[in-house]
């Protein structure tokens, strides 16, 4: 029988038997603490030091909570009833009672100085967290991908698969913040787009979502994921035919490969090692030589490790292979006229505050040698960066770098396990209302939603789904829908105004105005009436007009006119009694009777059809086109009638301020 006793700001005793018998005591409330267990060895359990080399951490939520299912418990459990979560795993994390669930991906699990373990986590965005601007965009991007996919299934998904749809889409940024693992609220998975996947798939499962786009959230952009299979003509070479017997090869023979070494030479293997031990001396002799160089090697053994690189041994092989492999002409060419041939590489070119920018870069921004080129190293091409990484990784200093990191790595957390969370929701409300979501009037526990002066309130299961997906199950009249062009006479429910029964959802009038054009405006108009051409504007309302250059011709203009303004023209109108003759000679023709009504057409009879608004909740994203009245609302058909024709909007029951007919 092994016994732990945990000495802190209150005691936490477990007692362990033969028979797998616990007995947790807890007499504290809400801490977080680190332990170490080790699974059950034939029938025993016992305490396991800190310096035990196979030991499992989990973090134990000690309150007085029951540690079963709710609606965010996944099926992943560790001892004791928790669950278990690991670096790169995705989760719910919760920040508000009220608000959507935050969904991150655990890059990092570290303990704090106080005995508190935080999560360093990737931020996931939801389409209600960026702007409308943005939206957008991602619109467009995703139609442009639906056109590629060619899947015809996305056509036929009905509008409430495809409201829930936009819930799975997410949103990758490069942000990186640090949460209370306290504060994990389940799993989930997060995947990139495929374009072969069916996006139906995502709605099948629970807790699935999909991202396409990187959101930066201090740029405000959207760029699409860097991330792409390189398949096809553009990224791999067509490979010919093999040629016959006596059949002649057409290629063009300068456009291929140039021969830079042949293995096939009159040289052996140890006059050409020869060959590259005297250019090694060469290049040792030209450092010492070279001022520069005897700074940055001050030691001849440094020298000669510089000399002894790559770069000075492929400059002796093209040398060799220049010179047609002939021994003296090739040491001739190593020592020239003016002085020995000095070779450097990338590593021997930049100096050691270079060296620590690159490093500090690659340690913030990674192999993102485009970022690393802009901010730390602009001097420096996008080669020369690359080509010093490559030649850095041989260098001891990543050696170290490397074991360091490796070091730390091994010593973090790699899993924590935290108990269910089954807190009740300050949310929780009673009444009358039904749900906003699926319009239920029965659930055995409802939650506040929404603006407090609407009242709204979602059942135990739209809530969950509210805070999973950040949305409702079906659209609703908070989801920023666009209204028609009758919005001056419709109420948030799309009901007209007078029959909502409630003043609070009353539309505001907007605030009247007018343009009032100044007088050098109006002058403009007359004296650059060639330049402006209004008749031409008119019916090219697109088309940009220069101001500046309107306004400085009529300044030129103006002196030239008289200062008093044109007389007007005087109209010559012509007398009452012409009028009154004309009108007595050609009176108005007689209004033509109505057509004789049938006697199975009776207007009281007529049953008005209800009109019932659609929604529209915003663009659609990777879900198709939608048609003018789902993205405009149904104002009512507008039809041509002749005069004295009937109308059924006449009948009883109608209100004809709202249901207009041409006439």
């Amino acid at each position: 029988m092994g016994l732990e006793s945990c000495q802190h700001t209150h005691t936490h005793t477990h007692t362990h038997t033969h028979t797998h018998t616990h007995t947790h005591t807890h007499t504290h409330t809400h801490t977080l603490r680190e332990c170490r267990v080790e699974p059950h060895t034939r029938g025993k359990s016992r305490a396991v030091s800190n310096t035990h080399p196979h030991k499992c951490r989990h973090i134990v939520h000690a309150n007085n909570t029951t540690h079963g299912e709710n609606e965010w418990s996944n099926k992943t459990k560790g001892p004791c009833g928790l669950r278990k979560y690991r670096v790169c795993n995705y989760v719910y994390f919760e920040n508000s009672s009220s608000n959507p669930l935050l969904i991150r991906r655990i890059e990092e699990l570290n303990k704090t100085a106080n005995g508190n373990v935080e999560a360093k986590v990737v931020c996931f965005y939801r389409r209600r967290d960026i702007s409308s601007t943005l939206i957008a965009l991602a619109d467009k991007h995703a139609r442009e991908l639906e056109e590629e996919m060619e899947n015809p299934e996305m056509t036929d998904l009905p509008e409430k698969q495809k409201h829930q749809l936009r819930h799975r889409e997410l949103f990758l940024s490069r942000q990186l913040e640090s949460l209370p693992a306290t504060h994990i609220r389940g799993k989930c998975c997060v995947t990139l787009l495929n374009e072969t996947e069916a996006l139906k798939s995502y709605l099948d499962r629970e807790d699935a979502f999909f991202y396409s786009l990187v959101y930066d959230p201090q740029q405000k952009t959207l760029l699409a994921d860097k991330g792409e299979i390189r398949v096809g003509n553009k990224y791999q070479a067509d490979i010919t035919d093999l040629l016959k017997e006596d059949e002649e090869d057409c290629r063009d023979l300068e456009k291929l490969e140039e021969k830079v070494w042949d293995p096939n030479s009159s040289l052996t293997e140890k006059q050409i090692d020869q060959f590259l031990v005297v250019a090694r001396s060469v290049g040792t002799f030209a450092r010492a030589l070279d001022c520069s160089s005897s700074v940055r090697q001050p030691s001849l053994h440094m020298s000669a490790a510089a000399a002894s690189r790559d770069i000075t041994l492929f400059h002796a092989m093209d040398t060799l292979h220049a010179t047609g492999y002939d021994m003296t002409r090739a040491i001739a060419a190593l020592v020239p006229q003016g002085g020995p041939v000095l070779c450097r590489d990338e590593m021997e070119e930049w100096s050691a505050s270079e060296a620590n920018l690159f490093e500090e870069a690659l340690e913030k921004y990674g192999k993102d040698f485009t970022d690393i080129q802009q901010d730390f190293l602009p001097w420096k091409s996008l080669t020369s960066i690359i080509e010093y990484y490559y030649m850095w990784k041989t260098t001891d200093r990543y050696v170290q770098q490397k074991r360091l990191k490796a070091a730390e790595a091994e010593s973090k957390l790699k899993q924590v396990y935290i108990p269910n969370y089954n807190n009740v929701k300050p949310a929780l409300v009673n009444g009358a209302a039904a749900c906003e979501s699926c319009y239920t009037s029965s659930s055995y526990q409802w939650y506040s939603w929404g603006p407090p002066n609407m009242q709204c309130r979602l059942c135990a299961s739209c809530w969950t789904y509210w805070k999973k997906y950040g949305g409702l199950k079906m659209p609703t009249r908070l989801d920023g829908e666009r209204p028609g062009p009758n919005r001056n006479n419709l109420s948030p429910h799309g009901l007209p105004l007078r029959h909502s029964g409630s003043p609070k959802f009353a539309v505001k009038t907007r605030q009247a105005f007018y343009l009032q054009t100044t007088a050098l405006t109006r002058v403009a108009r007359r004296l650059c009436q060639d330049i402006i051409r209004p008749r031409y504007l008119a019916r090219h309302p697109y088309l940009p007009v220069n101001t500046a250059a309107i306004k400085a011709e009529c300044a030129l203009r103006l002196p030239d006119k008289p200062k008093k303004p044109s007389p007007l023209k005087p109209v010559d109108r012509k007398p009452l009694e012409s009028v009154v003759r004309y009108l007595e000679a050609h009176p108005r023709p007689a209004k033509p009777d109505p057509p004789p009504r049938g006697p199975s057409i009776s207007t009281a009879s007529l049953t008005p059809i209800k009109s019932s608004p659609i929604l529209n909740n915003g663009s659609p994203t990777i879900l198709g086109k939608r048609t003018y009245e789902q993205h405009n609302g149904l104002d009512g058909e507008r039809r041509k009638r002749k005069r004295g024709s009937v109308s059924p909007t006449s009948g009883p029951g109608w209100d004809n301020n709202t249901h207009q007919t041409e006439i």
